[in-house]
Formats: structure tokens, C-alpha cells, sequence
């Protein structure tokens, strides 16, 4: 179909695919399987980017095979120690995976939805061989992102996987932020280093005066946030909702399945003035940053063995 791939020189960005249902569209780029829009009748539900500009600040990007931070880019598994590119030089960490500047190819589209597909080559530092598989689905609850993951490698491979986008629960302004609210049902959350951002403990959301619990819909302020979140609080269908909303209440919710047991929640303090507490990236994400050592809530994907994890995004009105 025609419409659904804006044609012409390819950007930067990659293949564009523009899918539309219920009153909702989505662009996505290959290059990194990303969400490059979504929106509806009453704006952007994440922050967008041009088709021709490299990607800023990871918005809208598959993270795999490891999500968030690996910390010197060095870890153990299966008896052998690998060590990783690093791509975050002033923390000297690796960061996000593998895939976020890949580009996926097309498997199948319709005008509701599309279907990429790429592979994580074995390479130093991950001698395997994982294949993905990503479909991205609207309908009249938003935008339905889900991964298939298979291990096609000889050995059991280590797995982790996430998403990066920016949530706006209004226009996309410095400081926007400051004004919203968020709803966050999740009991812990992971203490970091201040510089290297790396996990130190895990501590009741309670703690230090509840600045950082924010079970019941709060204001969120001042407050700067850039923490992994875990204890999850789950709907009978085992799924967890994220609201960050405007002070009516209107604004944007992030579902997760249960195989996503930490959210990345940041509030893009670190960002140029143009962008700085713009919008809040609410990441889901199947284990927490430095998996790949500590091995919390890593996946270890046998061979043959396919994984699945989904997330969706949607508006929420008052």
C-alpha cells in the first residue's frame, strides 16, 4: 500500500512507516525499530524527532540485547568474561544495547500496522546470535509495541529488553515537567552512583521522606528523576500502567506486561536547555540497569527458544 511508506531519498532515520486507527497515528523509523511519532487529535503522546536528523537522546529506540547501563562494558557468563564497546565515554559504561542504530527490515504492514524484523550478530563482546522481531499495532487503545526474541545461537545466550520513549502530557516545552503529574505504582526503586549511574542498593520508595514514591498521583515538581523502579504493582491481567498527566488529568499512560519488571522513569535533567525537563522517559524494561552483571532479572535464552515482551501507549483523558 502506497501510503503507508513515505517515499523519496532515504533519511537518516531510515524507511519511514506511517500506520493510522482509531484517531491515533505512528510513524516508525527502521533504523532502530523506533516510535518516531505518535500522536492523536490532541497532539504528540511522545516526544517526536525529524526523519532526517540522527535521533536524539535515544527517543523512541528498542533497547536490546541489555537495556539502560553495563557497567565498564565487562561481564561474565556461561564461565567467559566479555567485554562490550563503550559507548558512554564520561561514565565509561555501555549503554542500551546493540540494535538502537540497526536497520530493521520490512516482514509485513497493513494501515494499522507494521512488522520489522533484524538480527544481533554475534559479535566481541556478545557472541551470539539473536533474532528480532518487532511489531507496532494501533488500535483504539493506542500504540501496541511488541518484541519477539529467538536465540539462534549454539549456547544459551543472555537477553535483556527495553524501550525509550518520552512521554508529553502537553507541549513539548523546557521545564514542561515541572507542571505535570505522575502516577507510578511501583514499591522500589534502585539506588544509583551520582556520576556513573550505576545500581548501589534497592530501598522502599518510601524511604528518604517518600520524594520518590509515587504510588498515588503526585505533582512531580522539582523533583529529578532518573532512577530504575521495581516491585511493580499489577492489574488482575498482570500489567502495570504509568500516567504522567497535566493538572485536568489528561495526558499519556504507558502499559507493560509482566515481563517487564523495572521502569526506567527520567526526567531529562541531563539535556540541553532546549530540551531540559521537557517530557518524562518512561522506559519499560525486563531487568534492571547493570543486568548483565548482577544478574537480576536477566533472561538466559536457549537456543531455539523464543522470548516476548510488549508495551503500549496510549491517551488518557480526564
Amino acid at each position: 500500500m502506497k501510503h503507508m511508506v513515505e517515499r523519496g531519498p532515504t533519511a537518516i532515520s531510515g524507511t519511514q512507516y506511517r500506520i493510522r486507527a482509531a484517531g491515533y497515528e505512528a510513524v516508525i523509523a527502521s533504523v532502530g525499530a523506533s516510535v518516531r511519532v505518535l500522536q492523536d487529535d490532541h497532539g504528540d503522546l511522545i516526544v517526536p524527532y525529524d526523519a532526517d536528523v540522527m535521533r536524539p537522546a535515544m527517543r523512541g529506540a528498542l533497547l536490546a540485547p541489555w537495556p539502560n547501563r553495563t557497567a565498564h562494558g565487562r561481564y561474565e557468563f556461561g564461565g567467559d568474561v566479555h567485554q562490550l564497546p563503550v559507548n558512554e565515554l564520561d561514565r565509561e559504561n555501555a549503554a542500551h544495547g546493540l540494535v538502537a542504530w540497526q536497520d530493521f527490515t520490512i516482514v509485513s504492514r497493513d494501515e494499522n500496522y507494521v512488522t520489522l524484523a533484524g538480527a544481533i550478530e554475534a559479535q566481541p563482546g556478545y557472541p551470539w546470535r539473536v533474532d528480532l522481531e518487532v511489531s507496532f499495532v494501533l488500535d483504539a487503545d493506542g500504540l501496541t509495541q511488541r518484541v519477539l526474541a529467538t536465540n539462534n545461537s549454539r549456547e544459551a545466550a543472555p537477553l535483556g529488553v527495553g524501550g525509550h520513549p518520552y512521554l508529553a502530557a502537553g507541549p513539548v516545552l523546557p521545564g514542561a515537567v515541572d507542571q505535570w503529574f505522575l502516577e507510578l505504582p511501583a514499591d522500589l526503586v534502585m539506588k544509583v552512583s551520582s556520576y556513573r549511574l550505576l545500581p548501589i542498593a534497592v530501598e522502599s520508595v518510601a524511604a528518604r521522606g517518600g520524594i520518590l514514591d509515587f504510588r498515588e498521583r503526585r505533582e512531580i515538581g522539582q523533583t529529578e528523576l532518573n532512577h530504575a523502579f521495581g516491585g511493580l504493582r499489577r492489574d488482575s491481567a498482570g500489567n502495570t500502567r504509568v500516567r504522567v498527566t497535566d493538572r485536568r488529568g489528561f495526558g499519556v499512560e504507558l502499559e507493560c506486561d509482566g515481563s517487564a519488571r523495572w521502569l526506567q522513569i527520567y526526567t531529562a535533567d541531563a539535556a540541553d536547555p532546549l530540551d531540559r525537563r521537557h517530557a518524562v522517559a518512561v522506559e519499560p524494561m525486563t531487568c534492571p540497569p547493570d543486568a548483565l552483571n548482577s544478574k537480576v532479572d536477566l533472561i538466559t535464552l536457549e537456543p531455539g527458544a523464543t522470548f516476548s515482551t510488549q508495551w503500549r501507549i496510549g491517551r488518557v483523558t480526564a
